[in-house]
């Protein structure tokens, strides 16, 4: 069981918590709306809020809100008004999305006073939801596969990266409704793999819990791949909200399954961010080693960090703490960056729960990088290798960049 998260550890930029005080649980949706707005006016770090005329564009939008409206479509509504701000960690999530139980599982750790104002919303004091364990973007035409869990049921499945999912069960597919309710059963997906190409797979959806999933996938995640004559470790970090997070990465370097690589890939695409700059300390090019030696004269050596070469990939889904991780790339020279420019979303954010149990994130704090401003910008990669995931089938050729500059690195 989790210790109480220390919060220093998420330092002056991590995401922070609050749950304001809300009545009995009011399924009025302009009772909502006003609820949301009021916050908003309230804990938006610019009181100016961006030059908006807050009043104006609330009542704009306010006019929009019927009670009858269904979840997505006052969600969308409310998003809208939101986008106007122009700000990152500024939005409504609803329980009809699976980032809605991986951010609950970013902070209930530790947290028994969210947990309890959670509750009625949680399963088993859990934010739990049946899955297959994909990340997804959902377009206007269809949920593509951008990322695959590894050790979860969509990788058993043959699910890759690109893959279209069109269907669950014989019916539309949906992130949530698709699995709900069939853990534990064989559920027939069809992908469409590349345009016009479908076939059908077989998964069998699992509880996924937003606390530990993304620790299990980075786990597993973590292997050797040869290439050009040299052994490159790989390992995918699907969220750094968390010390833990940076434990596995420093176990699995100094002792565990990375650690007579030749060189490695980090890999911070998609998924939440949260990084400290001090999980750039690890990558430094004075290291001591260590070594046991046995009765037997069994000897086992590990080393105080990591001097041998490593490559970052990072693109538009590395977003907030993972932005500062890619930025201290750059600028204390410790790798190349590959892929493409960061999400430029780089604020401090505050996690409340509304009354109909949706999340509301609200950015209360700016945030500067030795000065400088990533909000809108992020950060930009030494070697740009451009890739839109949809109908990959699998292909990635920012991983494949990586690994060639990891050997070629290796080899100096």
């Amino acid at each position: 069981m989790r210790t109480a998260p220390d919060l220093a550890r998420y330092a002056a930029f991590a995401l922070c918590l609050a749950a304001p005080a809300w009545p009995a649980l009011a399924q009025d949706r302009l009772a909502v709306f006003d609820e949301a707005a009021r916050i908003v006016e309230r804990q938006f770090f610019d009181p100016q809020m961006n030059g908006l005329d807050w009043d104006a564009v609330t009542a704009e939008h306010r006019a929009r809100i019927a009670p009858e409206m269904d979840s997505a479509a006052f969600a969308e509504e409310v998003n809208a008004m939101l986008a106007r701000l122009e700000t990152s960690h500024t939005r409504l999530i609803t329980q009809d999305s699976p980032d809605w139980y991986q951010l609950a599982g970013v902070f209930l750790p530790g947290n028994d006073r969210l947990a309890e104002r959670m509750a009625p919303f949680l399963t088993d004091g859990a934010p739990l939801y049946a899955g297959i364990g994909v990340m997804l973007d959902s377009r206007a035409d269809g949920h593509f596969v951008t990322g695959v869990l590894a050790g979860f049921p969509a990788s058993e499945a043959g699910i890759l990266k690109g893959d279209r999912i069109v269907a669950a069960g014989g019916e539309p597919f949906h992130p949530i409704r698709s699995f709900a309710g069939r853990e534990g059963e064989e559920t027939r997906i069809t992908v469409e793999r590349r345009p016009g190409e479908t076939l059908d797979l077989t998964a069998t959806p699992v509880l996924l819990d937003g606390r530990t999933m993304f620790e299990d996938a980075m786990r597993e995640s973590a292997r050797i791949i040869a290439h050009g004559g040299k052994d490159i470790g790989y390992i995918q970090v699907w969220s750094y909200a968390g010390r833990e997070y940076q434990d596995i990465l420093t176990g699995a370097l100094l002792y565990g399954p990375l650690k007579d690589a030749d060189a490695l890939v980090l890999d911070i695409r998609g998924g939440w961010g949260g990084a400290s700059p001090v999980y750039l300390n690890i990558f430094t090019d004075r290291v001591m080693t260590f070594t046991s030696i046995r009765r037997g004269g069994e000897t086992v050596s590990f080393g105080s960090g990591w001097a041998k070469p490593v490559v970052l990939i990072a693109d538009e889904g590395a977003r907030s703490g993972k932005e500062l991780i890619a930025h201290g790339f750059r600028e204390l020279e410790i790798g190349p960056v590959i892929g493409e420019r960061t999400a430029g979303a780089v604020v401090s954010g505050r996690l409340n729960i509304l009354s109909d149990g949706s999340l509301l994130y609200v950015a209360v704090a700016d945030v500067t990088v030795a000065g400088e401003r990533l909000e809108g910008r992020g950060v930009a990669p030494d070697i740009a290798v451009p890739f839109d995931p949809a109908h990959a089938a699998g292909a990635d050729p920012q991983l494949d960049r990586a690994l060639e500059e990891a050997a070629g690195l290796a080899a100096n």
